[in-house]
């Protein structure tokens, strides 16, 4: 079973669908616009890997800057049927301690709600780590970034939102540990939203940008969590990811589900589209496979 919004609209724990937070501004406004500019970012797309994909990690930033990059990990998923996709990101205006699920039936966006699917989410909130904290979604991008792809590639497979707040290893142990046991006997897609380095010129961001790629080519989220740890708190967004723990978190529930290798398939910045490259952010797609062909 997916989830039955109906049926959790006959619950009153469960909200109605959470309004796009920026629309219009990170991604147009309009089904139309927002359709045409998905296929826009799809046409840049290499072809994908083969094998079965458990997990993507993919930007969050706006559909200008990011979206050929992002495109590039939902092309890759496009062919695979799952029962839920579980999106993983960081909390960028709320802090909290554990992880936090939204209190609602789905997410709006131009092209149609995204249901939520709500029996999963149940089965997360009895759990230590996931708890309803409707006020860390309600203007929260890294989430609502990933919904134009998949409103246009899976349009039938439900999500469950969830985000990081401090990002600490036991949270993030936890999560892992409790997506893997959650989603045994289903077929999930986990995607991991984040953005690499801040603001670094270009070539440096390309160095530090290339430590994360190293973990992941090597399909090492203990390496990368220990490189994530290097940093203070405030200062791992900046040299790491903003979803360092995003990316762990899925990294090492989707190996727990039979992911074995990972595979980068873009990496760019900010400046390859603004001209700017004296303080950039850092995007990345990759794919995590059971195999690959």
């Amino acid at each position: 079973m997916t989830g039955n919004p109906k049926a959790a609209r006959r619950d009153p724990s469960w909200a109605g669908a959470r309004p796009a937070a920026v629309a219009g501004t990170w991604y147009p406004g309009t089904e139309a616009a927002l359709r045409d500019a998905v296929v826009s970012c799809l046409a840049t797309t290499t072809p994908p890997p083969g094998g079965d994909i458990v997990g993507l990690l993919a930007p969050h930033a706006g559909l200008m800057y990011s979206g050929s990059v992002a495109a590039c990990a939902y092309q890759a998923a496009a062919r695979g049927t799952y029962d839920v996709v579980v999106l993983v990101g960081p909390s960028h205006h709320v802090g909290f301690d554990g992880v936090a699920i939204a209190d609602n039936t789905a997410f709006g966006t131009p092209l149609g709600p995204a249901p939520i699917a709500t029996e999963i989410a149940a089965q997360l909130l009895d759990t230590p780590c996931i708890r309803r904290h409707p006020t860390a979604h309600e203007r929260e991008h890294s989430l609502e970034m990933q919904l134009p792809f998949l409103r246009y590639l899976l349009p039938r497979t439900p999500i469950v939102p969830l985000l990081i707040g401090f990002q600490e290893r036991d949270t993030i142990l936890a999560l892992a540990d409790t997506l893997a046991e959650v989603l045994a006997e289903r077929t999930p897609l986990l995607v991991a939203s984040t953005d690499l380095s801040h603001f670094f010129e270009a070539r440096r961001a390309t160095e530090l940008d290339q430590v994360v790629i190293d973990y992941v080519t090597r399909y090492d989220p203990d390496g990368l969590l220990t490189e994530y740890e290097r940093y203070p708190p405030h200062e791992r967004g900046r040299y790491v990811a903003c979803g360092g723990g995003a990316v762990v978190a899925v990294m090492k529930a989707a190996a727990a589900l039979g992911a074995r290798e990972a595979r980068v398939l873009r990496h760019a910045n900010s400046g390859d589209v603004s001209g700017d490259t004296s303080a950039v952010v850092g995007y990345l797609a990759a794919a995590l496979l059971k195999e690959c062909a």
